[in-house]
């Protein structure tokens, strides 16, 4: 369980990291313009290296910024709920929440690339004949596969811990349980191997 956690979140703070530094950069697509090499980003434009904010509101724009920035924050959640699961008495929901959360994040920041990817292809592939996509919109690709390898991850280590943490009192059997009073069944208790033993008369 552990070991699936430990690297579902180890995966998951490389994605943050990487969607980040890929939303924020200005290196999503580089092309020639008027002879120049140029380059833009979510929110800016350079030519010529001078960068000059995008200040005609495009949609696709838009819903790129808004899907990548939700990715972002879903992926912040995903990696606090993981902590926190390490601590906590309910640690079976908020594993599971935690890898639902990391899923949420790669979706996000799939559709917001897929998005970008789409319109940059019909558009811009189309206006300019020299162009390319470059690093910061590879690295939101790779954000993506952390991100949805994390959540899996998580929620694998979910599936092995089998429920309830061992730090749950329903794990406890109570000493004062009344195994010799008439009419009592004695149930199946687990030994300290692991197989089911009947309780001592």
């Amino acid at each position: 369980m552990y070991t699936w956690m430990g690297g579902g979140l180890l995966c998951a703070f490389s994605g943050l990291v990487l969607l980040i530094v890929a939303t924020a950069t200005d290196f999503w697509m580089q092309y020639r313009y008027s002879g120049s090499l140029s380059n833009q980003g979510l929110w800016r434009f350079c030519v010529g290296g001078r960068c000059h904010p995008h200040t005609i509101t495009i949609a696709f724009w838009d819903a790129t910024r808004a899907f990548m920035l939700l990715s972002i924050l879903s992926c912040f959640a995903g990696i606090i709920l993981g902590l926190t699961a390490y601590s906590s008495s309910a640690r079976s929901s908020r594993t599971r929440s935690a890898g639902v959360t990391l899923l949420i994040a790669g979706f996000f920041a799939l559709l917001g690339l897929s998005v970008y990817t789409g319109v940059t292809v019909s558009f811009f592939g189309k206006r300019y004949t020299d162009w390319r996509f470059s690093w910061s919109y590879i690295l939101g690709w790779i954000g993506v596969i952390l991100t949805v390898s994390a959540g899996t991850s998580v929620l694998c280590s979910w599936g092995v811990g089998g429920g309830a943490s061992p730090q749950d009192p329903s794990f406890a059997v109570s000493p004062e349980f009344p195994l010799s009073q008439p009419g009592h069944k004695r149930p199946f208790f687990v030994s300290t191997m692991g197989a089911p033993t009947r309780a001592a008369t």
